[in-house]
């Protein structure tokens, strides 16, 4: 048995599982652990090798290749590839396409799986992404699969991706959070689902802070 205690947070694009998930590990302090940034880290691997998005399998004879690293400091996590600081680099919209499509990937999901678990066995930790409860730590003390409507996934999105200077557009965004819940819903390996012990959280209309304080709630009422 596991002595750390670990949340798993599940849940579609775009649902704010990151962003949520980050503000509350620090309010509990617990380590923040984001898979998909790890897979984001591979998809921009496999991006920069000039993989067509439509190939990303033909990334796997690579990750021997691939060293990730998460270094943890006072103002939050960066994500480092083989050494170098991607952290706003995985954040492109492009990336997030390569992340989905990668995630799909049988070896690219065991290439991360042992460092996943691993970081879980040795912190109380929070840990969100696609199928932290289903798969990577069925053994959560606390599993919520966090969710909202696709439109409202989009429009916060689109914010993120506008503030950060990105030239998209609304229709855009909508049109690849869709694919991106198709691709996670539907891959054979692992597909996007709540764990059957999951508590459901739907933040759809929501202000960031009102679905910050609901998550924080539920965690703590479950922690007791």
């Amino acid at each position: 048995m596991n002595k750390f205690i670990n949340i798993a947070i599940d849940g579609p694009s775009g649902a704010g599982k990151s962003t949520i998930s980050k503000i509350i590990a620090k309010k509990l302090g617990f380590v923040y652990i984001d898979t998909g940034a790890m897979y984001r880290m591979v998809g921009l691997y496999a991006f920069e090798k000039g993989i067509k998005l439509e190939e990303c399998e033909k990334v796997v004879p690579y990750l021997n290749e691939i060293q990730l690293d998460i270094r943890f400091f006072e103002e939050g996590q960066k994500f480092y590839l083989n050494g170098k600081d991607v952290t706003t680099d995985i954040r492109q919209n492009e990336i997030s396409m390569y992340a989905s499509k990668t995630s799909a990937v049988k070896e690219v999901r065991q290439f991360l799986f042992d460092m996943q678990r691993k970081f879980a066995k040795e912190n109380n930790c929070i840990m969100d992404g696609r199928d932290i409860g289903t798969v990577i730590l069925p053994w959560a003390d606390i599993k919520i699969f966090l969710t909202a409507s696709v439109e409202d996934r989009a429009e916060r999105r689109y914010k993120e991706l506008i503030e950060k200077g990105q030239d998209v557009t609304f229709e855009q965004i909508l049109e690849d959070v869709k694919k991106r819940d198709y691709n996670d819903t539907h891959r054979d390996i692992a597909p996007l689902k709540p764990a059957d012990d999951a508590i459901i959280v739907d933040t759809t209309g929501n202000t960031f802070e009102k679905s910050i304080q609901v998550l924080e709630n539920v965690i703590r009422e479950n922690m007791k």
